[in-house]
């Protein structure tokens, strides 16, 4: 089939027929079970040579190039570097264990503060699968001793833990502002309230769920620890708040820029578990396997998706496709509901890097030539991720709690917890698309 394609001049097809061929060649390679990367490079490469010849090979060659020499890019090993030694770490454990004195009496408190833990995880890394894993192991035991209904346990574990996504810093948004070139501090910046807005609504739907059915949640085991080893525990908040304060205030103080602000996070997460006294030669060499298997998967994702919306720019194709988009309707708010239609079917399918990758050198120019912020729309896309974590059939969120949860609990189960979850993020877009304020634009 490849040969006969690349024996065949392309070009003849004409820019509709070959759009329809190139998403065809992407979904029929992708249904062979072959990695999206390899997918995208091997399309890339047939439409190069079918449809202008040999010497379009290094017009790829450059645009990759461009991408991984990013200087940006540098905060995203880093970033991970972080989640790796965070997931090897107590710190996780004992913040945890210090978030219980939040909660107080409150029925449902186990709950809530799994999803304040995972804010504060999130601020911390911007890292997802590391987070529900360890809330898989830290948080759904305790809830289904404590006899807790475990739909609800597991829609705020997946839920709380895909908040990464949301919360700074990022790495959707990193990869966003790489692919559309805006300014990733802006991006943080605008991402602040929208991300503590969605972990809200999630306390929200908990406290009145277990308020209507009291029996989705009993209420909290009575603390009867002295005040010492209370005050003792809450120094388990300490060292989390301070790495936060590090990354988070040296990019909104001005202080530093994205890429140094991760370095600062690093060192704080390797200088808090030499204070603990966990850091070891074992801890650095897996936290470093896992960040550059991580980090691989990213830039080769980034290399294959670079190299096809490369050649479908010098086809023509971007402009194809725009023209489709505005055509769909002449009130700009239609073109974007599209997109995000187009997104949340892929979320169901694609993962988010690919998605970036693929759909934003194509979305951000028609976002623009709306007359809307490109900052605004790297939100509302984040937002769209955070649906695309939970979604049936493929969600990952499902996949990482199936790894670390009980056996009884089958994927099915995981799937049918997250809908009132999936329903509050839908309701989150909603509001970014009706009201852009919410992000300061």
């Amino acid at each position: 089939m490849i040969e006969h394609l690349l024996s065949f001049d392309l070009s003849a097809l004409g820019i509709g027929y070959g759009t329809v061929l190139l998403f065809a060649l992407l979904i029929g390679l992708l249904l062979t079970g072959m990695p999206l990367a390899f997918v995208t490079l091997l399309v890339a490469l047939i439409f190069a040579l079918g449809w202008f010849g040999p010497m379009a090979v290094p017009l790829i060659t450059s645009r990759v190039y461009s991408f991984v020499s990013s200087f940006v890019f540098v905060s995203v090993p880093m970033f991970v570097m972080m989640a790796a030694l965070l997931d090897r770490s107590g710190i996780a454990r004992d913040l945890f264990e210090a978030m219980k004195l939040v909660g107080g009496r409150m029925r449902g408190a186990v709950a809530v503060q799994t999803i304040f833990v995972s804010v504060i995880l999130a601020a911390m890394s911007g890292i997802i699968g590391g987070e529900i894993v360890l809330l898989g192991l830290l948080a759904l035991p305790q809830m289904i001793r404590q006899g807790y209904d475990r739909k609800l346990a597991i829609g705020v574990i997946c839920a709380g833990g895909s908040l990464g996504t949301m919360v700074p810093p990022s790495i959707v948004l990193i990869i966003y502002g790489l692919t559309a070139n805006v300014s990733i501090g802006d991006l943080f910046t605008s991402a602040f309230i929208p991300g503590f807005m969605l972990a809200a609504f999630y306390v929200i739907f908990v406290i009145i769920r277990v308020k209507l059915n009291p029996d989705l949640a009993p209420m909290p085991e009575p603390d009867d620890r002295p005040w010492s080893e209370k005050i003792k525990l809450l120094k388990g908040l300490i060292l989390p708040v301070l790495v936060i304060g590090f990354v988070l205030g040296s990019i909104y103080g001005g202080i530093a820029s994205v890429t140094e602000a991760s370095a600062l996070g690093v060192a704080g997460v390797m200088l808090s578990t030499i204070i603990r006294g966990e850091l070891t030669l074992s801890m650095l060499k897996g936290a470093a396997l896992q960040t550059l298997a991580t980090c691989g998967m990213i830039v080769w994702i980034g290399i294959g998706a670079s190299a096809l919306v490369g050649v479908f720019n010098l086809m023509g194709g971007i402009d194809f496709v725009s023209s489709l988009l505005k055509g769909v309707s002449d009130t700009p708010i239609i073109v974007i509901l599209t997109m995000m239609a187009i997104l949340f079917f892929l979320g169901m399918f694609l993962d988010w890097v690919g998605i970036a990758l693929l759909t934003m050198p194509i979305f951000v120019p028609i976002v623009k030539d709306l007359g809307y912020d490109p900052v605004w729309f790297g939100v509302v896309f984040a937002m769209n991720m955070q649906v695309s974590f939970l979604s049936p059939p493929f969600g990952p969120a499902a996949f990482y709690l199936k790894s670390v949860a009980p056996k009884d609990i089958s994927l099915g189960e995981i799937f049918r917890s997250l809908l009132p979850f999936i329903a509050i993020q839908i309701l989150a877009v909603g509001l970014l698309v009706a009201f852009p304020a919410i992000t300061g634009h």
